[in-house]
């Protein structure tokens, strides 16, 4: 990979970021009112009780500048947001700051996305590509089945499917939460256990659904792998049928799942938030329905700029190390 193709990729990372920020800076302005007033005021209407309502405005006005011109307050915005992390302070939780809210929160959602997206990549990828090697037994190939309406369900509706199921009907899991209520909690196994036992089904329901995806693009992209000479060369050559399967067949055939992995990762992304909501589960997806709830929107803004950056980031992570998957890729090539 050339150095000049690296730093285009980043910099069109930090042009995503700057664009996400401007956007999160012109969407409240266009309305001719104060943005500030006119959300307390909409919280005051409906019976919640603002705490130092008058303080808030007083403020945003002086941390934006909103008596100032539209320049000044872009650059103030920017200034703090990019250079200092400050996305202003929560209306629901002041004085706390918008980012301490959702920082809270972060962990939960990297743990369950990374444990998700890991298991559902690998697992999908390789019963896709053995569902379409021709020495499997024929029986297993009608698994594929399985996983076809699977890929179809929206995550959220898988999810009330599983809640109702094993929660409610069978109750081998609790409806929801991250610990149970009332426990201790510690370094041991036995707080591991309760965490892993709150988040199979939120886990699940993402599983389930994005594991067809994998498996039936893995089984499309290997059945064109299978007539190409390598596999014929390897064949020729003496070497074992199941090296054949894994090292020349399968492991061609996943260069285009690596890139699928990162346009299908904002999908991943959107549908956790909506999955953690019904498991109440305390991660970014809870704090977002909270800040709709209570119209909290500057934590609703710092929510929108943790997925664009985290999908563009992981994005710019899968395109960088691309070329040392397949080390015959050159991008100094392509770009000509």
């Amino acid at each position: 990979m050339s150095l000049k193709y690296a730093v285009r990729r980043i910099g069109a990372f930090l042009l995503t970021i700057v664009l996400a920020a401007t956007l999160n800076f012109v969407i409240p302005r266009l309305t001719p009112q104060d943005p500030i007033v006119t959300l307390l005021g909409r919280m005051a209407s409906r019976g919640l009780i603002v705490e130092g309502g008058e303080q808030i405005i007083e403020m945003y006005r002086q941390r934006f500048g909103l008596d100032r011109p539209l320049y000044v307050q872009y650059l103030n915005y920017m200034s703090n947001l990019l250079l200092h992390g400050d996305l202003g302070y929560s209306l629901s939780y002041f004085p706390a700051k918008a980012e301490s809210v959702i920082l809270r929160a972060v962990p939960w959602t990297v743990g369950l996305l990374t444990v998700i997206t890991l298991i559902t990549f690998v697992i999908g990828n390789i019963l896709g590509a053995l569902a379409a090697w021709p020495k499997v037994p024929k029986s297993f190939k009608y698994l594929i089945y399985l996983f076809m309406p699977l890929s179809a369900m929206p995550y959220y509706l898988l999810a009330m499917i599983l809640l109702y199921l094993f929660a409610v009907m069978l109750r081998l899991f609790p409806l929801g939460g991250s610990f149970t209520v009332g426990g201790v909690r510690g370094l041991n196994w036995s707080t591991i256990v309760d965490l892993l036992h709150h988040a199979t089904l939120p886990a699940l329901s993402i599983i389930l659904a994005v594991a067809g995806f994998w498996v039936l693009s893995m089984r499309g992209t290997m059945t064109m792998v299978l007539g190409e000479d390598f596999l014929i060369y390897a064949r020729a050559k003496g070497l074992h049928e199941w090296r054949v399967f894994a090292r020349y067949a399968m492991r061609n055939a996943l260069l285009p799942q690596v890139t699928a992995l990162a346009i299908d990762l904002s999908k991943v992304v959107s549908g956790q938030v909506l999955v953690e909501v019904i498991f109440n589960f305390p991660g970014v997806g809870w704090v977002l329905y909270n800040a709709l709830r209570t119209a909290d929107y500057f934590v609703i803004q710092g929510v929108v700029m943790f997925v664009i950056v985290s999908v563009a980031l992981a994005t710019l992570i899968i395109d960088l190390i691309y070329p040392l998957l397949d080390p015959r890729i050159k991008y100094e090539e392509a770009m000509r």
